[in-house]
């Protein structure tokens, strides 16, 4: 497994890679890596030649400075795993390669990103453009690998690729949980035994929404009920609870046929903030 730090050594790995039909997967993560990051490595390597994963905390992101400082860095461990699985090549840039300037570019996603996390990470999504956007002129991917736990961000990516013509497949891999029907996140690294068991709280929210939508129970009352779950459970505060459009985010008030439906969360659990969705169509 080759450890590529730089641009330089990315790009010379590339040429040296044995014929032009070679195709390449790229996986971005941010490190503390999970069995959720590991799921998208295998199923790049089931479909590309060569798995390239790279391992950034991108700081343009956070509009929290404190979540950014204490999002868990675990690199040696990272490799290890990535290097049992069978990866090709981690590009690992500080910060000094990927900005050696502040971007002077915004990234305005208009509707998608004015709501949900949009709407409580002011920011946000402008980060993950310009880091994507990064990753996939460095990389030049064929291929590149996100999950579906980052319903939002999924969304804005494609746009992304879309609207600027990247030459890259798009590629969601469903969420990975824990038994309990946590998803797997490596902010759940920071939860104390306590918390982990008052977060479940997320995802039964999901699950139960879902059943009474489907079974033909009011937006409204579900919404009431789930809010009321949360009330309900220690150190939990919910930030939001939508229906929505998968593919556009649209904020819902009932079932909409003909489109891909979701419903999304995100709560803090004490000082841990947690997202998760469920689709609602399957």
């Amino acid at each position: 497994m080759k450890i590529l730090p730089t641009k330089d050594a990315v790009k010379k790995f590339l040429l040296s890679l044995p014929n032009s039909q070679t195709t390449v997967g790229l996986v971005p993560t941010m490190g503390a890596l999970h069995e959720g990051h590991l799921d998208l490595v295998r199923k790049a390597k089931e479909n590309s030649d060569i798995v390239i994963v790279s391992i950034f905390v991108n700081p343009t992101q956070f509009n929290n400075p404190d979540d950014f400082a204490k999002y868990p860095k675990t690199l040696d461990k990272d490799l290890d795993l990535l290097k049992n699985i069978g990866v090709d090549a981690v590009f690992v840039p500080d910060n000094q390669e990927v900005y050696p300037e502040s971007p002077l570019i915004k990234i305005d996603f208009g509707d998608l990103e004015r709501v949900l996390e949009g709407s409580f990470r002011p920011g946000h999504f402008n980060g993950v453009g310009i880091v994507v956007s990064k990753l996939l002129n460095i990389v030049k991917p064929h291929k590149a690998y996100f999950g579906q736990k980052d319903l939002q961000q999924v969304a804005v990516i494609k746009r992304l690729v879309k609207d600027l013509s990247f030459d890259v497949e798009i590629i969601v891999v469903p969420t990975v949980r824990e038994a309990s029907g946590l998803a797997l996140s490596s902010r759940n690294l920071r939860l104390s035994p306590v918390q982990r068991e008052n977060a479940l709280v997320l995802y039964n929210s999901l699950s139960f929404a879902k059943t009474e939508l489907l079974k033909g129970e009011s937006w409204f009352t579900i919404k009431s009920e789930v809010e009321n779950q949360f009330q309900q459970t220690p150190e939990v505060e919910l930030e939001y609870f939508e229906l929505v459009d998968s593919d556009k985010m649209t904020v819902l008030e009932s079932l909409q046929e003909g489109i891909s439906l979701s419903i999304c969360t995100a709560a803090y659990v004490g000082d841990v903030r947690l997202i998760d969705n469920i689709s609602v169509n399957h």
